[in-house]
């Protein structure tokens, strides 16, 4: 057997959503000499028309879903196509009329606040889309920008400023941190109650223990989950397998998988015979970071695959020199599997949407609103 290398995936795809023209309001700080933006937008409701509402729950987290996407899973002319986008779309209006509710009825707006430390481009682009996203749904967006240099006092005094914060109910940090900050004591900082990226480890242990319900849930992994309650995948009594275990995505997926009662393997890098593990699962979620890692004699026939890796790889053709893969072999996996997410527009939309999900239900338990 070939060798084969994982690196567990923790930068997923995110939304390309359409800009919307809302009014800015920027204050430069300063502190020990530094110079920082905060960056405050303020979004006004959009006007959404729904109809035959429900709510039901991904993890502990409720978000307000429609019924299953009538869907055929698996074909004679191959898998169905898991569309992350226009799911994620469709969440994303059900959030803004729930936001439009809790304006008119209490006069509160939800708001997130991201931190974003350095000058990554990666993850100044996830920002900006995590910005676009709060505009669309009308949450209100706050922003910190530190550069490169800053220490890690500094930051944490941005997340006691947005813990202090009644008008913050969620609270991002962007990661990954500079290489001198220790990322633990920053994201245990975050106050459990703003915790809307669901790493605080009070909420982990929460997740992992059963009986108990954790306040938010990690958002790609609830997106995940979400997807398969969407196009109606039954989860109970199933096989699943999980590729990869990073604190991100891979583990909580796996808990998850647990509560929705699915017989859970994890693959990993210490795995033997990994082929083999997977191809007994009815349900696989992969998260290396490894490009079409995952090919046709891996997969059980009929097994729905959740993919949420995201890797470049050369591309003469196309014109930015590369091109985006996931960990499965697309087109290989659509010839045995009955349902497929695609990268780009599979889960990465979907992380945003339960992201703006998670900051709705942290306003709504603050605000103690129905």
């Amino acid at each position: 057997m070939a060798s084969i290398t994982f690196t567990d995936c923790s930068s997923p795809a995110t939304a390309r959503l359409l800009p919307f023209t809302r009014s800015t309001t920027t204050a430069t700080f300063r502190r020990n000499n530094k110079s920082f933006v905060f960056l405050r937008r303020l979004v006004g409701p959009l006007s959404i028309s729904t109809t035959s509402l429900r709510t039901v729950s991904v993890g502990s987290s409720p978000t307000t879903q429609s019924p299953p996407i009538n869907a055929s899973l698996g074909s004679e002319t191959g898998a169905k196509v898991i569309d992350g986008k226009m799911v994620a779309k469709k969440i994303r209006e059900e959030i803004s009329a729930e936001v439009s509710r809790m304006k008119d009825e209490i006069g509160v707006v939800p708001g997130l606040a991201v931190i974003l430390v350095g000058d990554r481009k990666d993850s100044a682009t996830y920002v900006r889309n995590k910005k676009k996203a709060c505009e669309s749904a009308g949450i209100n967006s706050y922003e910190a920008n530190l550069s490169e240099d800053s220490t890690e006092q500094e930051v944490l005094k941005f997340i006691s400023d947005f813990n202090d914060d009644p008008s913050v109910h969620g609270i991002l940090v962007q990661l990954p941190l500079p290489s001198h900050m220790n990322e633990q004591n920053i994201l245990n900082a975050v106050s459990i109650e703003k915790d809307v990226d669901g790493f605080h480890p009070l909420n982990i242990g929460c997740l992992a223990m059963r009986g108990r319900e954790p306040l938010f849930v990690p958002c790609t992994p609830k997106g995940c989950i979400e997807l398969l309650h969407r196009y109606g995948v039954e989860i109970k009594g199933k096989r699943a397998v999980v590729i990869g275990r990073s604190n991100i995505v891979g583990m909580p997926a796996a808990l998850l998988l647990q509560r929705e009662d699915a017989t859970v393997s994890i693959v990993h890098s210490r795995t033997k015979n990994p082929e083999e593990i997977t191809r007994q699962a009815d349900i696989i979620i992969s998260a290396v970071g490894q490009p079409n890692m995952v090919r046709e004699n891996w997969i059980k026939p009929g097994a729905v695959i959740i993919d949420v890796g995201i890797n470049p790889v050369e591309d003469a053709n196309s014109p930015r020199g590369y091109r985006l893969v996931g960990d499965v072999c697309y087109e290989e996996a659509c010839k045995v599997a009955s349902a497929v997410t695609p990268v780009p527009g599979g889960v990465g939309p979907m992380t945003i949407a339960m992201l703006l999900a998670n900051t709705l239900t942290s306003a709504k338990r603050l605000h103690n609103f129905q």
